[in-house]
């Protein structure tokens, strides 16, 4: 990442009109969770909320409309609440094209000029910490907490054609924020960088974050 912002998380996300209706979101929950035992999509938080419900509130907290979830192919189970179901077309996709499959699908909305795609393996992230990372008006901004990158990363419309379409091909994410000049954004929370792989993980972050 070539720069540096300092943003505070002073926006109440469900207060910013001005961003309300101009994010959109992705959530990456079309993996197998091998190592958590399971698709991470439906593994649970101790509240008893699934991770791809947490991360599905978190967005819409930020204002984001519409919300794509990518989901295990096939998938059947009705525990995304308003997210916008989209199975993947076949097992295995790597990453970045589960993300373009997402945005093909996201292109078709009209409105939103920036897209926040979380992974479902993300879900103690907070929404004022994806309103800090939205308002950077950049092409590509990447939350930053303590030094360290996470998630989610936020890209403008264009980007995300260009991605859609091919233009951008990657083959990672990585290589789009770095072709986007992507500038990192140090936010004051914990939850974008805890990524929960395992059950391990998880009970180690929410321990770490009280």
């Amino acid at each position: 990442m070539r720069h540096c912002a300092i943003a505070f998380c002073l926006v109440i996300a469900s207060g910013s009109s001005r961003f309300s209706e101009k994010l959109a979101g992705l959530v990456l929950a079309g993996g197998q969770g091998t190592r958590f035992g399971g698709p991470k999509a439906w593994a649970t938080l101790p509240d008893g909320r699934s991770f791809i419900e947490a991360c599905g509130e978190a967005l819409r907290g930020a204002g984001a409309v519409p919300v794509v979830a990518t989901l295990p192919p096939d998938s059947t189970d009705p525990k995304i609440g308003d997210l916008i179901a989209l199975p993947l077309p076949e097992s295995g996709l790597d990453m970045f094209a589960s993300i373009r499959f997402g945005l093909q699908r996201l292109i078709g909305f009209e409105g939103w000029m920036r897209v926040a795609i979380l992974p479902v393996d993300h879900p103690l992230v907070a929404s004022a910490a994806i309103v800090a990372v939205a308002v950077a008006d950049v092409q590509a901004a990447v939350p930053c907490y303590r030094g360290k990158h996470g998630h989610p990363v936020v890209i403008d419309r264009s980007a995300a054609e260009a991605i859609a379409d091919g233009r951008r091909p990657g083959p990672t994410l990585r290589e789009v924020l770095r072709a986007c000049g992507a500038v990192d954004v140090a936010v004051d929370d914990p939850g974008t960088t805890a990524n929960c792989n395992t059950p391990g993980d998880l009970a180690r972050h929410l321990e770490e974050i009280g």
